[in-house]
């Protein structure tokens, strides 16, 4: 009889375990507040221009959304990603970055009306990686203003201006005593390792708001600064020697800097430089009193009007000289001892710091 009694006991305890086991089963939880489950409907995170913008140039302007899961490249594309304006639909180009995680909308250039409202939508056409639709249309509003003509300096960068370092994946790292006078960011990672004994006068931001906005705004920045026109001649192999006033300068393929290029402002107060490199900038590596690459500024010039719009990553040699800027598609490492005065900002990739020197040029 006690058997019995102990068997009645146990066989509810046990059937309760095995509800409860089933209950802890991630797979039943998707939906429940993980963003990455597999059944999971992706959503939009961040778009640029910002809804309601009204500060977005015409001839130069490219719309972006980002998404919070890995998307199928197959399902982003112009019948899934649209633009319209008064006149009907935009025609453009739409591509997935190499995370699967941001699309672009590229209209032809000058093509949108200046001072004029359009409309963007991410159709539920669009799917994740797992076949998971948006739940509904996803659609924001921006206004175009007069054209433009010059890359705002350094208003231009908007929240990623106080940042000294902000990468995006997977992590930013440091070795050695870097100091950088700035924010040191990353964004949609959260990895910022080797502080200490590397040091920052500014906040750390690893994967949160304050980061994620700082990339929209570095991709609305570098999308500006790669749509301007640059006039003849192309820059080829490496501009070590040269002295260049302000204007835009445009490299097709990948730049080097040897020596010393000057940048010169005496011809135009509070002249901006911008650099569009086609793939990869690399400065010469040299050593400890020696530098083999720099970038001087003379008559007037400012690190903080000087930007380089990089195509692929770039790479400051050992003990370089540095100045502007720097806006990466990819990633950004900088050698041993390297001094960059300005910012390292890498919009899909990795920023790695070796005994740096990063001095944040002021915002406004």
């Amino acid at each position: 009889m006690r058997k019995l009694k102990v068997s009645r006991v146990l066989i509810p305890t046990f059937l309760l375990a095995v509800v409860m086991a089933g209950c802890s089963d991630p797979d039943k939880l998707v939906g429940t507040g993980n963003p990455g489950a597999p059944l999971t409907p992706p959503t939009v995170t961040t778009v640029t221009p910002a809804n309601g913008s009204s500060v977005v140039c015409p001839n130069i302007a490219i719309v972006t959304a980002t998404f919070s899961k890995a998307m199928n490249p197959a399902t982003i594309n112009t019948t899934t990603f649209t633009l319209s304006g008064p006149s009907g639909s935009v025609t453009g180009t739409v591509s997935l970055d190499p995370t699967d995680m941001i699309a672009t909308f590229t209209p032809p250039a000058a093509s949108l009306t200046p001072s004029t409202t359009f409309t963007a939508t991410i159709t539920t056409g669009a799917h994740d990686q797992f076949g998971n639709a948006l739940a509904a249309n996803f659609v924001w509003t921006f206004t175009t203003s007069v054209l433009c003509v010059a890359l705002p300096p350094p208003a231009g960068l908007g929240t990623a201006c106080s940042f000294g370092i902000l990468g995006a994946t997977p992590s930013v790292t440091n070795t050695g005593p870097s100091n950088v006078t700035g924010d040191v960011g990353v964004w949609p990672a959260a990895s910022i390792t080797g502080f200490p004994p590397g040091t920052a006068t500014g906040a750390f931001h690893g994967g949160d708001a304050t980061a994620q906005t700082a990339q929209g705004d570095l991709t609305t920045a570098y999308n500006n600064a790669a749509g301007l026109t640059a006039p003849p001649p192309v820059l080829t192999a490496d501009i070590g020697g040269q002295t260049l006033p302000p204007g835009v300068y445009s490299a097709t393929t990948a730049l080097g800097i040897t020596g010393n290029l000057t940048l010169d402002g005496s011809t135009a107060p509070n002249g901006v430089w911008v650099f569009q490199v086609g793939t990869a900038l690399t400065t010469a590596a040299g050593a400890p009193g020696t530098p083999a690459s720099q970038v001087l500024l003379i008559g007037g010039a400012d690190a903080h009007n000087v930007f380089w719009q990089i195509g692929s990553s770039a790479t400051l040699g050992t003990y370089s000289l540095f100045q502007g800027t720097i806006m990466a598609k990819a990633s950004i490492t900088l050698g041993t001892g390297a001094t960059l005065n300005g910012r390292a900002l890498a919009e899909t990739g990795a920023v790695t710091l070796d005994s740096n020197l990063v001095n944040v040029p002021t915002c406004p």
